[in-house]
Order: C-alpha cells, then structure tokens, then sequence
C-alpha cells in the first residue's frame, strides 16, 4: 500500500482533514528517503526526523508513521514516541578516519561525482536535499542561501579548500552554471540515487554501508566542528536547527566512542 490507499484507509477513519493531510504528507516524506518498508530503514528514518524537527514534530510524524504500519498490517513494527531527553550516545555515524579513507578512495578511482557529494556533506553540513540544490554559482561566491518557510536566512558556507577543489573540478567540466550533481540524463540526481548509490560505492571500499548514508555525513560535520571549535550556537546555526536542545547531541560521543573509551579506561 502506498499513499494513494492510504488516503482511501485515512478517510474510512474518524479523523479530521487537517491530520488525514498531515499523516499523508509524513508518509510521502518517508517514501521521499526510501522505496520500501523495512524495520532498519523506519529507525534510520526516525533518527533523521529527530535531528531535523522538535520532538512534538517528530511524534506527529511518528503517529503518522504508525497508522501506515497499521494499515499495512505491520502494526508489530511501530515506532516508539521520542521523549525530549534523547539518548545519551550516537548511532551509525561515520568516523573520521572511515570518511577520510573513503574520500581518498573515491579521489584515487577517480570517482569525482561521489568523492564532491561526500565532501560537500561532511564539509558543509548540508542536508541531502539541500546538497542537490548546489549550483556552480554558489561554488563560486562560496556559500548558498536558503529560506525556510518562515523566511529565516540560513547561510550555507563552502570552506575555501574545498571551494578551491570544486572550481578546478568545475573548470575541468567547463561548467560555469547550473546544478552541480546531475544524473546521467542531465536532470538533477534525486536524494534517494544519492544514498543508494552512496552505499553501493561503502560496500565497494569495504566500509559499513549502514554510516553511509547521507545523514552520516552530516553528523560527521557536525562532530568534526565541535571538536575543532565548540561553540555549539554557531554549530545550531550552521546546521539549521530550530533549537540549540537539537544540536546537542554532538556533545554526545557514538556508542562505539564510548565503548573505545570503557574499554581503555575501565581496568578494575
């Protein structure tokens, strides 16, 4: 079933047309990411509702989730509601020396395309959705603006060694306008080719493809950044957090951090 029967299923309920429309549009963001429903990919999903939106959103979205599980006849795979203490650790994200080892060998391959969408996430913080909608332009002036819908300016700025790169990437190309990452038809890639193929180039390199895919990337920006310079504001914004309680869990090391750290530490 996907969002056509589900709007049939939502209007044999009780429910209002405001939620009918909320709970359709929080299943076609899901089926924006991925193309089917499994248990990994609804937790991989629910960790970015939680690090793009306030916990009231994320549980909106979560409800709506479940109702699709329901009418799927999958209720046995739904997912908790988050509290507004997360957890205490990260999960599945890239560590640096596995970002700087697929970096090189995407450079070495010659694998250009891939080797710039990795850089620009883990350099920008850019979300995937926001990383095909760079433009040469940007490139050249050094940052991309963005609006949200309540018309807040956020400034995505590309750091001067990578705009360096980009430009002899650029120049190689002789592109001087337009969309940087297109498909081989000329139109611009979706974000669901940008993680599938993310993670067919993690398993070509023998890296877990489960912290590789697009999100990973920018958790890594932001735990890079906060180890170079903490400052934590400057981070929200950069990231483009409503709230500064989101981009706190930077502060938090990953759960394999933390087990490095207890196996070192604890020897009693």
């Amino acid at each position: 079933m996907r969002e056509d029967d589900f709007e049939v299923y939502l209007r044999n309920t009780n429910l209002s047309e405001n939620t009918i429309a909320s709970y359709k549009f929080a299943v076609k963001q899901y089926f924006g990411q991925f193309d089917t429903v499994t248990q990994k990919k609804l937790r991989d999903h629910k960790m970015w509702l939680i690090e793009s939106y306030k916990p009231k959103t994320v549980n909106l979205r979560i409800r709506a989730i479940n109702c699709y599980l329901d009418s799927i006849g999958k209720g046995e795979w739904k997912l908790q509601f988050v509290k507004v203490q997360q957890k205490a650790f990260l999960e599945n994200v890239i560590s640096e020396a596995d970002y700087e080892y697929f970096k090189s060998c995407l450079k070495r391959d010659g694998e250009l395309f891939w080797y710039f969408a990795v850089r620009f996430m883990a350099a920008t913080g850019v979300r995937v959705s926001e990383l095909i909608q760079i433009k040469a332009e940007h490139v050249q002036i050094g940052y991309m603006d963005l609006y949200s819908k309540g018309g807040k300016l956020r400034r995505i700025y590309i750091p001067k060694l990578l705009q360096e790169e980009a430009l002899a990437w650029l120049e190689g190309r002789n592109q001087t306008s337009g969309f940087l990452f297109l498909n081989k038809q000329g139109r611009r890639i979706t974000t669901r080719g940008v993680a599938g193929q993310l993670k067919v180039m993690a398993l070509r390199y023998g890296i877990d493809p489960a912290v590789a895919y697009p999100h990973s990337f920018r958790h890594r920006f932001a735990k890079s950044f906060l180890e170079r310079f903490n400052d934590l504001a400057l981070l929200a914004d950069l990231m483009g957090h409503e709230s500064i309680e989101t981009t706190r869990i930077y502060l938090r090391r990953t759960s394999t951090e933390q087990q490095a750290i207890v196996d070192r530490v604890v020897d009693w």
